[in-house]
């Protein structure tokens, strides 16, 4: 199991490694800072954070789903969750492409849906593991949404 967890651990948090690549200039960007944003955005040391805690919460979740699920169709999921996880940072802060950043979140909030809702049966309490993915997937959704219909 720990090889697992840290399996998942490298992986998620190398997926949080390149999408920051894109993200800490974005950030500061004048593109950025003139978007009208949504008020219920949390304060940007916040992000750091909770995509912390929700990479660690992820690997745990992935080391006991993968024994559980066919291996290749497991890995294939948790793949494309991960690209596209990834590809929203460049998408939406390094081409300012607000639009196809939204599509692409709401394609990661569906990943990570599915296996919230197709796993649980499987992983019962584990699942919790998911969960804070899911609802910042949902925050996160909402901020891309905001700036999409506000600017």
């Amino acid at each position: 199991m720990f090889k697992r967890i840290l399996l998942f651990l490298v992986l998620n948090f190398t997926a949080l490694a390149i999408g920051g690549l894109f993200t800490n200039a974005g950030v500061s960007s004048n593109w950025y800072a003139n978007l009208n944003k949504a008020p219920w955005t949390p304060p940007g040391y916040m992000f750091g954070i909770a995509w912390s805690f929700i990479m660690i919460c992820f690997a745990v979740y992935m080391a006991y789903l993968y024994p559980l699920v066919t291996s290749k169709k497991i890995i294939s999921l948790y793949a494309i969750q991960w690209i596209l996880n990834v590809l929203w940072n460049p998408i939406f802060f390094y081409y300012h492409l607000d639009v196809l950043g939204f599509i692409n979140i709401v394609l990661l909030t569906l990943m990570v849906s599915f296996f919230l809702y197709n796993y649980y049966k499987q992983l019962q309490l584990t699942s919790l593991f998911i969960a804070p993915y899911f609802v910042w997937l949902l925050i996160a959704t909402s901020l891309n949404a905001y700036i999409v219909f506000m600017n």
